[in-house]
């Protein structure tokens, strides 16, 4: 289908039969079998940071990370190497959806620790994906409600960018999400972005799907200026998708004028090679052949893009598509794949 998949799918306590989708294969969950606990940042990870082209938070302890150890150690020297064009870059935190707080307090802390900012998704909503790859979300309002507070109280006073429930606005606008719940989730974002607001040093972007889903843009604005977008920073692009950088930025500037001039972030992290041609149904789950696309910097060059970011982990499956695991499990292959067709 042509609308996205995410990163980080978590069960929610009251939803723990369907754990479904764009979940990070729990690289910010805590250690699990096979994995080693946390470690402190080395020095040069330090370093390199500080001398990044971009004010944000590189995770030592990524899927990407890892993985670049692990070949190493077995021998596999070319492949690290060519994986570190994923690891020594910022790629977003997907919280989990029973509780938050812990993977937001460790991507903050470990980007306060660095002087950096944390990219984090907020992705809980409820009803969230239709009932699709990414089925799941919040059982209820009050715990979604609960649940903003706990993400938003893990930030504390750090600095944060916070992409906002990536789908929910252009599945109300494509007719997904069933009329009865729209309401409540314009209300549910709106009362999001306030929240997170409240803590200082947070920069909030509510998704608005790409341009590949909802073509015209001005079907957005609506929807968009109900959810509150008045009141935060921005919205998000391309989330885990492959539109181009200058098929977003054209639909960013267009969508911006009708809703205020506000400013937009891009997902670049798979795009280097543009959408899978064909039919669209089946071009946003692992298609093949696709690349990284401009690495993650605040430094456009466009005074209404703030950032490209890699908000989609690259190395996350899509789904259990073409070969791959479950959606949102580290696949190192696929991973490879998008690193030797990398925008030059």
């Amino acid at each position: 289908m042509h609308r996205l998949l995410r990163t980080f799918t978590a069960l929610t306590a009251a939803a723990a039969l369907g754990l479904t989708a764009g979940c990070s294969s729990g690289s910010d969950s805590g250690p699990g079998p096979g994995r080693e606990k946390d470690e402190a940042t080395p020095t040069a990870s330090r370093e390199a940071a500080r001398s990044a082209p971009h004010s944000f938070w590189v995770d030592p302890q990524s899927e990407a990370a890892r993985q670049v150890r692990e070949w190493e150690q077995q021998g596999r020297t070319g492949d690290a190497d060519a994986l570190r064009r994923i690891s020594e870059q910022p790629l977003a935190t997907w919280p989990a959806g029973d509780d938050p707080a812990p993977d937001v307090e460790k991507a903050t802390a470990g980007a306060a620790r660095d002087g950096r900012t944390a990219v984090l998704v907020a992705y809980n909503i409820p009803h969230r994906d239709c009932g699709q790859h990414s089925a799941g979300g919040a059982p209820d309002a009050d715990y979604y409600r609960h649940w903003i507070d706990a993400f938003a109280d893990g930030i504390k006073d750090r600095r944060a960018l916070v992409v906002l429930e990536p789908d929910a606005i252009p599945h109300i606008a494509d007719g997904c999400t069933p009329p009865q719940y729209h309401e409540e989730r314009y209300e549910l974002l709106s009362e999001a972005i306030e929240r997170l607001k409240r803590q200082p040093n947070v920069k909030v972007y509510l998704d608005a799907g790409n341009p590949g889903w909802i073509t015209e843009a001005y079907k957005l604005t609506t929807p968009l200026r109900r959810a509150g977008i008045a009141r935060a920073d921005g919205f998000s692009l391309n989330v885990s998708n492959f539109q181009s950088d200058k098929a977003t930025k054209r639909y960013g500037r267009e969508l911006s004028a009708g809703v205020g001039g506000k400013h937009f972030v891009m997902d670049s992290s798979r795009n280097g090679r543009g959408p899978l041609a064909g039919d669209r149904e089946d071009a946003w789950c692992n298609p093949p052949g696709r690349g990284l696309g401009t690495p993650p910097t605040d430094r456009t060059g466009d005074p209404l893009l703030d950032a490209y970011l890699w908000i989609k982990r690259p190395g996350d499956s899509d789904g259990p598509c073409r070969g791959g695991p479950a959606a949102g499990q580290w696949w190192p292959d696929y991973a490879l794949g998008l690193v030797r067709n990398a925008k030059a």
